[in-house]
């Protein structure tokens, strides 16, 4: 069985006791069935993963004991994936696969045609992290709470180049051009952009329409494929 991965807020260090919450020490003593002894590996966003062993186990309270780094901290590329949400289960999808393909930060925007008026921002930064504990990662994007587009456009970063997902390319090759630099991706919501924000990211000097291929892609699979694209080209997948 593949060893059990828990993101920590605690400091990671030889011989360092970790206390676990209530909801870890449940999770691995009354559903894995762990005892004392038994591995797990810890992570905490900023000293890499550790394997550590149960000195306490019980349903409430667990102890794990740090033993040796396994792997060094591994941030993923400065890219940031902007999104209007969607139903529960599908922005739950969205974050999951952003964590999973690399993002650095994830940002919810509100647009004139969002479904969603609100989220649970503690709810998906919950989703996020433990999207990182089961895919290896060992640091967890930060998942901002919901904004207006218009909003974040105005104070929009200079330095940040953002590719805007834009339907109104349809059909034309989906291609990204190599790039270094911090970046942004922008996905729409399901009714698409309004005109006015149409206007205002092509009026943007630092907005890059991008192109999703021949198809109409839902708004999930869109931002599973905008990503795929700048990694391939842009991030740590060349």
């Amino acid at each position: 069985m593949s060893e059990i991965r828990l993101h920590v807020d605690q400091p990671l260090a030889p011989g360092q006791a970790v206390a676990l919450s209530q909801d870890q020490a449940h999770y691995l003593v009354g559903v894995m069935r762990l005892a004392v002894g038994d591995p797990v590996l810890l992570f905490n966003g900023r000293d890499g993963e550790w394997r550590a062993t149960l000195a306490a186990a019980g349903k409430r309270n667990a102890i794990a004991t740090c033993e040796a780094r396994t792997r060094p901290l591994h941030l993923p590329p400065d890219l940031w994936l902007l999104f209007a949400p969607i139903k529960k289960a599908r922005t739950d999808f969205i974050v999951e696969k952003a964590v999973e393909l690399g993002v650095a930060r994830i940002l919810p925007v509100q647009t004139r045609h969002t479904n969603s008026e609100r989220i649970r921002q503690d709810r998906l930064q919950a989703h996020a992290t433990e999207a990182a504990e089961q895919c290896g990662a060992t640091f967890v994007p930060e998942v901002a709470d919901l904004q207006p587009l218009a909003r974040l456009l105005a104070q929009w970063p200079e330095d940040r180049r953002l590719y805007w997902c834009d339907e109104t390319a349809l059909g034309q090759p989906a291609t990204l051009t190599p790039a270094t630099g911090p970046a942004a991706i922008l996905i729409g919501p399901e009714g698409g952009f309004s005109t006015e924000e149409i206007a205002k990211l092509r009026a943007r000097p630092n907005v890059t329409p991008l192109s999703l291929g021949p198809r109409i892609l839902r708004a999930d699979t869109a931002a599973v494929a905008a990503i795929t694209l700048w990694q391939a080209a842009c991030g740590d997948w060349r």
